[in-house]
């Protein structure tokens, strides 16, 4: 390679490196955390259709919070996963309880136990019942297309329920179970900033963004 050619490779990759870490420099982050309930104790089995196998269960999942940026968004078609999300059944419980969903995505449930399960939802964002299946069956996919909290449960296992959360901006995340959570790659601009933690305790703040800065919010307890 001629010198000339080798000056040249050098500036396109300087180039490249600066814009990358301009970029980088340029980026909006939120991070921070969400002040989480304690655990809930389990509420006991409805024995109906249910084996052996039922009565040694694993620990209900530890609380957590989903924080998203609320702002007219719009998301494109092509912001929709195109392989749906999944909350199955394992060890008499939805994995994960809570899971926070762009609108439009599908969502299957796959019975991962030894056991019959009946998946539905009388919420008003969305109302299905799968009917009930067994391990080796695969449900239907249920398309998520309003916004708003649903709430899942198994007719059979009255201790199940769970909360898949549709979201109208593609700006979201849920917590660890510290309640801690990270959102990047945000637009500048004045939102306001939500936690969801449960039907009734919904955390927000209004936030100013701007280019370049890394913003820190904690949800305390209401």
């Amino acid at each position: 390679m001629s010198g000339r050619a080798v000056r040249c490779a050098s500036s396109i990759l300087i180039l490249a490196l600066g814009l990358a870490a301009g970029s980088a420099r340029a980026q909006v982050v939120i991070e921070g955390t969400v002040t989480l309930p304690k655990p809930s104790f389990d509420r006991g089995l409805n024995q109906r259709y249910s084996t052996t196998s039922d009565v040694a269960m694993a620990p209900t999942n530890p609380p957590a919070a989903v924080v998203y940026l609320e702002g007219d968004f719009r998301p494109k078609p092509t912001d929709v996963p195109k392989s749906p999300a999944q909350v199955a059944q394992k060890n008499i419980a939805f994995a994960p309880d809570l899971l926070p969903v762009l609108v439009g995505t599908a969502v299957e449930f796959p019975n991962m136990d030894d056991t019959y399960h009946n998946v539905f939802s009388y919420s008003k964002t969305k109302r299905f019942d799968l009917g009930r299946y067994r391990k080796d069956e695969k449900s239907t996919t249920v398309v998520f297309d309003k916004p708003g909290a649903v709430t899942i449960h198994c007719e059979i296992h009255e201790r199940m329920r769970g909360t898949i959360l549709v979201l109208e901006t593609p700006h979201f995340q849920k917590t660890d179970t510290a309640g801690r959570y990270r959102l990047e790659h945000l637009p500048a601009g004045n939102y306001v900033l939500k936690a969801w933690v449960a039907g009734d305790d919904i955390r927000q703040r209004p936030v100013e963004l701007k280019t370049g800065m890394t913003l820190h919010v904690d949800f305390p307890a209401r």
